[in-house]
């Protein structure tokens, strides 16, 4: 009889471990299908086409002239251009359909620096002189943009340190206002 609950016993054991593999299994296939991907643009842009056209960052970006952001080209003003370029193609339609609806395009943001960091591009381009590809990297040979550098404190302080005047882009208020 000792033998028989013994079978039973181990029987019981293996389902229990079984049933404890198969809820794993299920959790995780669970977990993996309701995980996020990466959102997609709304728009497929190709900035190196742009460039190609001879099309400046600043062209379309133009408030990093004059402001902090560099901000986002309005839809207006693609449709200056793409009222009679490329109006055939998927995305311009797209880009057309957000012009009728007086509607933004909703582009993910691809760098945020945090609330306490205080950055000016017009600074930085105006001022300084800088390119947009010493922080952005070559924009214009990449089909999407993404950032190419951690935007961290060390790596600003690294060009800061570059600068005629680095004792003076060394003090704290100079970013953290």
């Amino acid at each position: 009889m000792q033998g028989k609950n013994r079978s039973i016993r181990t029987w019981r054991l293996i389902a229990g471990l079984l049933l404890i593999l198969i809820l794993q299994g299920a959790g995780t296939l669970w977990w993996v299908s309701n995980s996020r991907a990466q959102p997609e643009e709304p728009i497929e842009f190709n900035h190196q086409v742009m460039v190609q056209l001879g099309i400046t960052c600043l062209f379309c970006h133009s408030d990093a002239m004059r402001s902090p952001a560099a901000g986002m080209p309005s839809v207006q003003k693609c449709m200056g251009c793409h009222s009679t370029i490329a109006t055939n193609t998927p995305d311009i339609q797209t880009l057309a359909g957000f012009w009728q609806r007086q509607e933004p395009v909703p582009w993910l943001r691809r760098l945020r620096l945090p609330r306490f960091v205080y950055f000016s591009h017009r600074v930085h381009v105006v001022v300084g002189g800088l390119n947009c590809e010493r922080c952005h990297g070559d924009v214009g040979h990449m089909t999407v943009a993404e950032p190419v550098v951690d935007l961290n404190m060390g790596w600003c302080l690294s060009c800061h340190d570059q600068q005629p005047n680095k004792q003076q882009l060394r003090e704290c208020v100079v970013c953290h206002q």
